[in-house]
């Protein structure tokens, strides 16, 4: 039998490794930049960020929070939307779903409550009046929010996805963004994760299929020539 596909690789290479070698490739075609974008910042709250506090926080790129800083000015700067977002669920986590059966732990996604500590975005956030919050319940800040009406209203073509898990929340919002039509761009900095390899493999596929996954540099440079 002659075989055209591939079976599945295992070469032993770790994720950062593959990731490194995918993202050095000059032969692969991007959707680049359109004509004017949004940044969509995802959960940049206590519970995820301060790792000096809770179990659930992570850290990937100890300036990520700065990176995404100084994209929102620019951007804000340029006349473009700022969006953050965080999650919260009622008191019974009734509006959880399915999601948040799985444990029920002080830790656990489901009790997260409103105007908690968990809740509430890390003060290292620069959060202008101008920028748009929304409080989000699954895992793509599209889902039962606002934000694409915002995205239509504004003319934006191109989505800026910043913020945690890499694996889970940054890769549902990009899947979503892409299949709405927008130009999709990770900047790598931005994102952060729990394990090495979680990161690494999400963003090797995410710039494989969904987003152009790029150095913050990137961005920085294309706002700031606008």
């Amino acid at each position: 039998m002659s075989i055209v596909g591939t079976k599945m690789v295992s070469d032993g290479k770790t994720a950062r490794q593959i990731f490194e070698e995918v993202i050095a490739n000059p032969t692969r075609a991007k959707f680049g930049f359109g004509e004017k974008l949004a940044i969509v910042n995802v959960d940049f709250q206590n519970a995820y960020t301060r790792i000096d506090e809770f179990k659930t926080a992570y850290e990937t790129d100890p300036r990520q929070i700065e990176y995404t800083n100084t994209i929102s000015r620019l951007a804000r700067e340029k006349g473009m939307p700022v969006i953050w977002t965080h999650v919260a669920y009622a008191e019974d986590a009734s509006d959880a779903g399915v999601w948040g059966t799985r444990t029920d732990t002080p830790d656990s996604l489901q009790n997260i409550k409103y105007e908690s500590r968990r809740h509430a975005f890390d003060d290292r956030c620069e959060i202008d009046p101008a920028d748009m919050i929304y409080t989000k319940r699954m895992p793509s800040a599209f889902f039962e929010t606002p934000l694409q009406s915002l995205l239509v209203w504004h003319k934006v073509d191109t989505v800026i996805v910043t913020g945690g898990s890499t694996s889970g929340c940054i890769r549902a919002t990009a899947v979503d963004s892409l299949s709405r039509g927008y130009r999709t761009i990770v900047p790598i900095e931005t994102c952060a994760d729990k394990h090495e390899s979680y990161h690494f493999a999400n963003l090797t596929d995410l710039h494989l299929k969904y987003a152009d996954v790029e150095p913050v540099q990137t961005v920085i440079d294309w706002l700031e020539a606008r």
